[in-house]
């Protein structure tokens, strides 16, 4: 027997008593089934999502036409997520806990500050140019004055995360002795605003670019020779690997 789109409602017997909930030790026959069929259909949902929110906006998409657009009827789409904010709320966390994970793990013991800022910054700017992140950027961008929540919540679980950790390797090296920020958190914010340069501002406004590649290249070492060039200690520390 497949998995129900539904679960059971405790209501839903046919006395009208509560129906006891089904185990969650995972004892039964279809349990590793059913968790993955449930988490299949919210990334189908979550799929759909993306392609109505890039056509027609947050305000613009309806709950039906990203039900349709999924596969799904609405009482399913309605039994995963409760409003348009919440299925919202839930593709921007989708999609940080996907891609943020590879430009972090670029802060790793044993590399330079300038080999560990090289690393961010091209996943940065890879990360920002891709054409769901530049969706996402307009509709945050366009949406904010009428639906803040969308941008805090886009805050919260993309750049904030991704900031915070850049600003606590900023403050090991300042402890280090490689690298002197008075302010880490802000110094991270000036970093990721140095990678935007150029490139994320043209794609941003579908702006041609003749030569991308050379382009990023140059953004990626401009970013980092001006950011050692504030905050790092000593002209060797950009080479020689921490203790």
């Amino acid at each position: 027997m497949s998995c129900p789109d539904f679960p059971s409602d405790p209501a839903s017997g046919p006395t009208g008593a509560a129906t006891p909930a089904p185990e969650l030790s995972g004892s039964g026959a279809n349990a590793p089934s059913c968790v993955g069929e449930s988490e299949a259909k919210r990334q189908q949902i979550l799929n759909g999502a993306n392609l109505v929110f890039a056509e027609h906006g947050y305000e613009g998409a309806s709950m039906s036409a990203i039900a349709r657009k999924a596969g799904v009827s609405k009482g399913t789409l309605y039994n995963y997520f409760t409003n348009k904010a919440d299925l919202f709320t839930a593709y921007v966390e989708h999609r940080c806990r996907e891609k943020l994970p590879p430009i972090l793990a670029s802060i790793q013991r044993g590399r330079t500050p300038r080999e560990t800022l090289t690393l961010m910054a091209g996943g940065i700017i890879q990360l920002i140019t891709q054409p769901e992140s530049l969706v996402l950027y307009r509709i945050i961008v366009s949406e904010a004055p009428h639906f803040p929540q969308l941008a805090i919540s886009f805050w919260q679980h993309g750049p904030n995360p991704a900031l915070a950790t850049l600003a606590r390797w900023l403050a090991e090296q300042t402890e280090r002795g490689t690298m002197r920020t008075d302010d880490p958190y802000l110094a991270a914010e000036q970093f990721f605003s140095l990678c935007q340069t150029r490139i994320a501002h043209r794609k941003r406004f579908n702006m041609p670019l003749e030569n991308e590649e050379e382009d990023k290249r140059k953004v990626i070492q401009s970013a980092v020779d001006v950011f050692l060039a504030a905050y790092a200690l000593q002209p060797d520390a950009q080479n020689n690997s921490p203790p």
